[in-house]
């Protein structure tokens, strides 16, 4: 719709023209160029995008990547395909780059890791199950009171 959307999905790749576009195809902001004689791309921690060009030895920097931090993420809307849309509720994004204070890390070839705690989950999940098979217990034993006061009449 021609919106701006966020994306927590970092999986880029380019376009036929060398735009920077994301696994959806939509180009990342602020359209970053990588030129068709280019032999490597790569970002580093800051954000930087840099190219390795055939018969240059220095990398060149063709881009800068930014972040966004909104003051209630979950405030935001939900698009579908890893993509978010700012609301009222999730407030204005404050956007700025990689490393600088407030913002993390950009780290290439690198997966997020996950952000649950396996070991309590775990507990939780005993824990709910045992509560379920006392109520269980509970209620099988409340049957059998009843049918043995119908028998008494």
């Amino acid at each position: 719709s021609g919106q701006t959307a966020y994306t927590r999905d970092g999986s880029f790749g380019l376009a036929p023209d060398g735009t920077i576009v994301t696994a959806d195809g939509y180009v990342v902001q602020p359209g970053i160029q990588v030129p068709a004689n280019a032999t490597n791309v790569t970002i580093n921690s800051s954000g930087q995008v840099q190219v390795s060009l055939s018969g240059q030895t220095a990398p060149q920097t063709v881009g800068q990547l930014q972040l966004a931090a909104f003051p209630n993420d979950a405030g935001l809307s939900a698009q579908g395909g890893n993509l978010f849309v700012q609301t009222a509720a999730s407030g204005d994004p404050v956007t700025g780059v990689p490393s600088a204070p407030g913002f993390g890390n950009v780290m290439q070839g690198f997966v997020e890791n996950s952000n649950v705690n396996v070991v309590s989950e775990i507990t939780d999940l005993i824990t709910a199950q045992r509560a379920y098979e006392m109520n269980s217990q509970v209620v099988t034993a409340a049957n059998q009171m009843m049918t043995t006061i119908t028998q008494l009449r």
